[in-house]
């Protein structure tokens, strides 16, 4: 150790220069900048940052890089491995669940080894992360939440990663089953998260958990048509359809009656990658076949009636000459539309007296009753 205050002993001891970067120019030129300002403050500064690099072990970082620099890269190797082997056995959800069990505590590990080579004291830390954890844990009830919620999806397993669900309104494919959150995208390609805690709430609906599903068609036509001969051109179209899955057999309900129709459900069972494709194609032909047999799709309708099932309902026309107008109305509009132009220009004659008959009476006054 040397005197910081001792010029001589200080110049005596190069390798401490030499190793502080002193002797270059740079260091030089600061350290003469801080003596002619104050030379104590100068001879002392620089004791101590002699001292302070005469404590660093420059083993012990290198061993330190060595842990990170090396063991990230053999870490994140592993994790993947690990993961296409559990994929490969088991599922992809098991592999997510394995492949994070081993990447965070691994990177825990490297993360204290290379503090540790350093010569860092971890029980501080330790002691502060205890006291901090607590705090957290009040604060991020939620999260907890969905955490412990997380580790019941993985248990249970109700749906597996590329499965289809419905939460509530929300259907989509799962994309991952994470601790906090379960992420989907849906049919026209949004990315929904839905927290743990809400799905183990809610109801959900796997959609693909079995290899087959059931389409149901409801189909309506005429009141007029034979519903057994319906029934059998249902299930010719079916039976044509290369989707449609003859085991389990296909069926025909009658559903009822309905306003306009006669309501029939068509049931075709078919594998789960086929779904939408039937429904459509199955749509397309029953209309195809409907045409060439002449079956109608009634549209909604009404029909009223006075009573009786075979009469219509009376219609009654009245004219404006029958119902009057006001003065200055159109005088056309009384006419008969039955009557020619000649009969409409021709005077309008009075009506004659019948022989024997009283003559008319003749208009009151209209002053006569007027107080005089």
């Amino acid at each position: 150790m040397i005197d910081v205050l001792d010029a001589p002993g200080l110049l005596a001891a190069p390798g401490v220069l030499t190793h502080s970067g002193l002797l270059s120019p740079p260091g030089l030129l600061a350290w003469v900048a801080v003596q002619s300002t104050d030379p104590d403050l100068g001879f002392t500064s620089l004791g101590v940052l002699a001292t302070t690099l005469e404590r660093i072990d420059l083993g012990a970082w290198l061993r330190a890089a060595i842990w990170l620099f090396l063991g990230l890269p053999i870490l994140f190797a592993t994790t993947r491995w690990v993961k296409k082997w559990v994929t490969r056995q088991y599922s992809p959800q098991q592999a997510m669940v394995v492949g994070k069990f081993i990447l965070y505590p691994g990177f825990l590990l490297l993360v204290v080894l290379a503090l540790l080579e350093v010569g860092f004291n971890l029980t501080p830390l330790l002691g502060a992360a205890g006291v901090v954890g607590i705090a957290v844990g009040f604060a991020s009830q939620t999260s907890v939440s969905n955490v412990i919620s997380g580790f019941f999806l993985i248990g249970e397993k109700p749906f597996e990663v590329d499965d289809v669900i419905q939460v509530g309104d929300t259907v989509g494919r799962v994309l991952s089953i994470d601790t906090l959150s379960v992420k989907l995208r849906t049919f026209d390609n949004r990315f929904i998260r839905i927290p743990n805690e809400t799905i183990v709430k809610s109801q959900v609906t796997t959609v693909t958990r079995f290899p087959i599903r059931r389409l149901d068609l409801t189909v309506g036509v005429a009141y007029k048509e034979d519903i057994p001969r319906v029934r059998e051109v249902l299930m010719d179209v079916t039976r044509v359809n290369p989707r449609a899955l003859m085991e389990p057999e296909p069926t025909v309900f009658f559903d009822g009656y309905g306003e306009s129709s006669l309501d029939l459900r068509l049931a075709v069972w078919t594998y789960r990658e086929n779904f939408f494709s039937l429904k459509n194609t199955l749509l397309e032909e029953i209309k195809a076949r409907f045409d060439a047999e002449g079956i109608e799709i009634p549209f909604p309708h009404r029909s009223l009636y006075t009573g009786e099932v075979t009469e219509p309902f009376p219609i009654r026309l009245v004219h404006g000459g029958e119902m009057g107008f006001e003065d200055g109305g159109d005088a056309n509009r009384g006419q008969d539309p039955d009557r020619t132009e000649e009969e409409s220009d021709a005077p309008t004659q009075a009506p004659t007296q019948a022989p024997g008959s009283a003559p008319p009476p003749a208009p009151a006054d209209p002053l006569e009753d007027e107080p005089r």
